[in-house]
């Protein structure tokens, strides 16, 4: 869905994890505009908790990077929690070295970010020298962690958005690996909304422990020529070397090629539920 078919006229509280001005309140705002009221949560599960039990309007949680691939924990989050997909924004993620005011890029003896950002900016990091690299929790944590703690030696790595809601400085902008380094951002309702334009859906599958049941199963939307974009294996917990399937595929499950194909994949699997049919998400940024 785009923003103007999901908005209504009143303000929206959208949950997100990390802090104020972390890159997933910023695909929220490209999502929803200037009618998100923006809910910071510690950890995913608190996002999917408060869009569970109706705490908040929608949650955004981040699903996959161009770059290094997907958020496992949020794939698990969507089979544990009763929520729907209804909408995604693939937001650009342009990383910049932050630090506080007086602070000289030669000063800098400590480089503090999301573990996930800190290998997206491998390269640069790497010409560093006598620098140490800390994980932490979140990228505008760092930034807001260095600012709070007036840190003097040290810099952050988050996006713009968070240089300018800490009053930090930028020591250098765009120090990510690739130019070409997307995040794709999932939005989460209690309520089933399904998209009418450019449609694409979300299940999740097990097989049957059976020789072929993969291929098997794959084999209804292939004889429908229905485009499958994304499959995505997953472990069962208590259930060592067993896996569920994550599938995206063109296609509404209000279409009756779609909803055959679903018809027959449930038949054949263990276990099955749907995520959501939504507009397949624009590349913003």
């Amino acid at each position: 869905m785009t923003k103007n078919k999901i908005l209504f006229e009143v303000s929206l509280k959208v949950a997100f994890q990390g802090e104020r001005g972390a890159f997933s309140e910023q695909a929220g705002y490209a999502f929803f505009g200037d009618k998100m009221s923006a809910v910071p949560l510690p950890t995913f599960e608190d996002v999917f908790k408060y869009v569970k039990n109706g705490r908040v309007d929608f949650g955004i949680i981040p699903i996959e990077n161009s770059l290094y691939g997907s958020i496992h924990q949020n794939y698990d989050l969507l089979r544990k929690y009763n929520v729907f997909i209804v909408g995604e924004v693939k937001l650009r993620i342009k990383h910049y070295l932050l630090a506080n005011y007086g602070v000289k890029l030669s000063d800098v003896r400590k480089i503090y970010s999301h573990p996930q950002a800190l290998a997206q900016c491998e390269d640069f990091l790497k010409k560093l020298r006598n620098v140490e690299i800390i994980p932490v929790y979140d990228t505008a944590g760092s930034a807001k962690m260095i600012k709070e703690k007036k840190i003097l030696d040290g810099a952050a790595i988050a996006g713009k958005q968070a240089g300018i809601y800490y009053g930090l400085k930028i020591l250098k902008a765009g120090i990510e690996n690739h130019r070409k380094n997307f995040t794709r951002f999932l939005i989460l309702s209690r309520k089933k909304i399904i998209a009418k334009e450019n449609p694409k859906t979300s299940i999740i599958f097990v097989t049957k422990n059976i020789p072929g049941a993969l291929y098997t199963a794959l084999g209804v939307f292939a004889r429908r020529r229905i485009n499958l974009l994304k499959i995505e294996s997953r472990p069962i917990i208590g259930q060592p070397w067993n896996y569920m399937f994550y599938l995206d595929f063109e296609g509404s499950v209000a279409d009756k090629v779609c909803s055959d194909a679903l018809r027959e994949l449930n038949e054949l699997a263990n276990y099955y539920k749907f995520l959501g049919t939504y507009e397949k998400g624009r590349e913003v940024g």
